[in-house]
């Protein structure tokens, strides 16, 4: 063969094989953009979400949903039903790595005996809470770091009037709730609670900036 047309036939195969691979290439590219693209709608998809509303009109029994013995009282005047409450401190009691609170006050005794339970058991708790609120009546703050659970607060005159709550870093608790009995039995409130990592990732950046940020070390 003519070394001229020789050149040629080696060309136009090279030419004819990159082609192929390039399109083999293009052709993988977008399976695997459909696939990223079909695995984030099905994340979207399974996302949990639940909304909780208060006023509860019974009170949850404390010993049924929080001990982990359940009640044995027989004329029990609390409620062993399904309320808002309870379905809050189900959340608050399944976690097991970590569960990180920043609310503006916590005075709820049953509330803070979960967190309390939790560190008993080597969950990772921290607490962010407003540092005028520590004094207010029925603060159970001082009882929480007494166990040696961290807390920081705020440093300015302002109020952190956050309410949320993030289990094992996948799970946000938030809505209008603070940790007050008034909030379980009086107030009109709202708890959202989803595992939307596009929702909780935000959250969980705000309390990491906020933690860091009133490190007082």
């Amino acid at each position: 063969m003519h070394p001229t047309l020789k050149g040629a036939v080696y060309v136009t195969a090279l030419f004819i094989g990159s082609e192929i691979i390039y399109q083999i290439y293009r052709k993988y590219k977008r399976k695997s953009k459909h696939r990223k693209e079909n695995e984030s709608k099905s994340r979207l998809s399974k996302s949990s979400l639940q909304v909780l509303f208060f006023p509860d009109k019974d009170v949850a029994c404390r010993d049924y949903f929080i001990s982990g013995d359940g009640c044995f009282k027989s004329n029990c005047q609390f409620s062993h039903s399904k309320t808002s409450l309870s379905e809050l401190c189900k959340h608050m009691m399944s976690s097991q790595r970590s569960l990180d609170v920043c609310v503006f006050v916590i005075t709820c005794r049953d509330l803070a005996d979960i967190l309390l339970k939790l560190h008993r058991r080597g969950v990772k708790i921290r607490i962010i809470t407003d540092k005028g609120m520590l004094h207010t009546d029925g603060s159970q703050i001082w009882t929480l770091q007494k166990e040696g659970i961290a807390v920081r607060t705020n440093n300015s005159s302002f109020f952190m009037h956050h309410k949320f709550a993030i289990k094992d870093q996948q799970v946000l608790i938030n809505g209008s709730f603070n940790w007050t009995r008034q909030a379980i039995t009086g107030n009109q409130e709202n708890v959202l609670i989803t595992d939307d990592l596009a929702v909780t990732s935000q959250f969980m950046a705000e309390f990491q900036k906020l933690w860091e940020h009133f490190d007082t070390s």
